[in-house]
């Protein structure tokens, strides 16, 4: 999660729209409206329902930020709306009605905005980043109430792990960092973040590849590793720790795949949450010790 926005300075009839992609960018850690643009993309390849999900929560939070009286340099660097744009996008994965879908997209993506303040405001006195945890704090407060559909890989068949089957399910962990489904759509988020930083890339997909060979060891499903769903915390992990050495990005990464190993025993539906806590846990530890 980065403050900077990393395009040049627009017009005011564009501000709105970098706005809005720097939002969907942010989902990965990039202050990037090309990044944003490539996650449009892989919303519309993978799961053309999303995009509008994505769009809807982006817009509620944003407004609500401004309604709250946020920080302009905030807004533009699409801090204040990719929890709205992660809130929209779990409302749509996990309710089938698109009607009921929609409510609580809006809902939930304006209950992140007025969360936001006060909740990173405790965080930052203890030197963390409030990364995707004001989507999971409202999410887990809708979710046993509402939700009609799971995350969780449906019935699949067994097949061989060849080279092929390794690089999709690689790429499919890039992708679901936003919902997003397929190698195609992780191909795209990939080609979004190198559009900000190549080196980024290259941590999200070297994250996303050991945190799913690591979950494949600790016996997790095949079908879960052609969604991507053992691979997407290990990539955020990745970019959130880029910049802080090889070592703290490794132990995060370790640290994520523990986490949701054991959530996965204890059948909790974490999302994000093992990437969340990681980051967290590296963050302090380095703070102690420095």
């Amino acid at each position: 999660m980065h403050t900077t926005a990393t395009n040049p300075p627009s017009s005011s009839l564009s501000a709105p729209l970098r706005t809005l992609l720097r939002s969907f960018g942010q989902i990965v850690l990039q202050p990037n409206a090309a990044t944003g643009a490539c996650m449009l993309g892989a919303w519309l390849l993978g799961e053309p329902r999303l995009l509008g999900a994505a769009l809807l929560g982006a817009i509620a939070a944003n407004v609500s930020a401004m309604l709250a009286g946020s920080a302009d340099a905030d807004l533009r660097a699409g801090l204040l709306g990719f929890n709205g744009a992660l809130a929209g996008l779990a409302a749509y994965s996990f309710i089938g009605d698109p009607a009921r879908a929609s409510a609580v997209a809006i809902l939930a993506a304006t209950a992140t905005a007025w969360l936001l303040r006060p909740w990173s405001r405790w965080l930052r006195v203890r030197g963390l980043e409030y990364l995707s945890s004001p989507c999971l704090i409202v999410t887990w407060l809708w979710l046993p109430l509402i939700a009609s559909r799971s995350l969780s890989a449906g019935p699949y068949a067994a097949q061989p792990l060849d080279a092929m089957r390794l690089v999709s399910g690689m790429l499919a962990g890039v992708a679901q960092t936003g919902f997003a489904s397929g190698a195609p759509a992780g191909v795209l988020v990939l080609l979004g973040i190198a559009a900000a930083s190549r080196k980024h890339a290259v941590y999200a997909l070297g994250g996303a590849t050991l945190a799913s060979a690591a979950q494949l060891l600790l016996g997790a499903s095949d079908a879960s590793f052609d969604a991507g769903l053992s691979g997407f915390n290990g990539a955020l992990t990745a970019l959130a720790l880029a910049d802080s050495g090889y070592a703290a990005m490794l132990g995060g990464i370790a640290m994520s795949v523990l986490l949701q190993a054991v959530a996965l025993h204890c059948s909790w539906l974490t999302m994000t949450a093992p990437f969340v806590l990681a980051t967290w846990s590296i963050q302090s530890l380095r703070r102690r010790l420095a």
